[in-house]
C-alpha cells in the first residue's frame, strides 16, 4: 500500500463521517426539530457530532491537499481548470469555502438567536443545514470522479 492509498483511505473514512453526519442531521434530527419547533434536537446532535465531525473535516482538507499534489495538481494549478483533476480540486475548494461561509453565518447570526430561544430562526438554520449537506454530497460525488480523470466542463 503506497502513501496515496493510505491518504485515500483516511479521506474516505473522514468523508463518511462528515457526509454521513450531515445526512443524519438533515434527515433524522432536523425534521423532528421543525415538527416540534424545538432547537434542542439539533443542539443535542451537534454536541455529540462536533467532536468527531470537525476533526473529520480537518482530515478531509489535509488529505485532499496532499492527494492533489500526488495527482500533479499543486497549489499553482488550482483554479486553472486545465485538467479534470484540477477542475475537481478547484470545485472542492470552492465547496469548502462555501461551507465555511455557512458555518460562520450559522455561528454568528443564527445559533446565538436560537440559543436565546428565538425559535423563528429555526427555518433559517434548516436552510443552512440543507445547503451544507448538499455541498458535502456534491463534494463526495466530485471526488469520486478523480479515479476516471476528474471532471471537465
Amino acid at each position: 500500500m503506497d502513501k496515496h492509498h493510505i491518504l485515500l483511505i483516511i479521506h474516505l473514512i473522514s468523508a463518511t463521517v462528515w457526509v454521513g453526519g450531515h445526512l443524519v442531521l438533515l434527515l433524522g434530527f432536523l425534521p423532528k426539530a421543525l415538527k416540534h419547533k424545538n432547537f434542542d434536537f439539533i443542539s443535542r446532535f451537534e454536541k455529540t457530532y462536533e467532536p468527531i465531525g470537525m476533526p473529520s473535516l480537518l482530515l478531509l482538507v489535509i488529505t485532499g491537499i496532499l492527494m492533489a499534489y500526488d495527482l500533479n495538481a499543486p497549489l499553482s494549478s488550482w483554479f486553472s481548470f486545465a485538467s479534470g483533476v484540477e477542475t475537481v480540486v478547484s470545485l472542492k475548494i470552492i465547496g469548502l469555502l462555501t461551507t465555511i461561509c455557512f458555518a460562520i453565518s450559522a455561528q454568528t447570526r443564527v445559533l446565538p438567536k436560537l440559543a436565546k430561544g428565538q425559535i423563528q430562526k429555526l427555518p433559517e438554520m434548516a436552510i443552512h443545514i440543507l445547503c451544507v449537506t448538499l455541498i458535502a454530497v456534491t463534494l463526495l460525488i466530485l471526488g469520486s470522479t478523480i479515479r476516471n480523470g476528474g471532471f471537465l466542463f
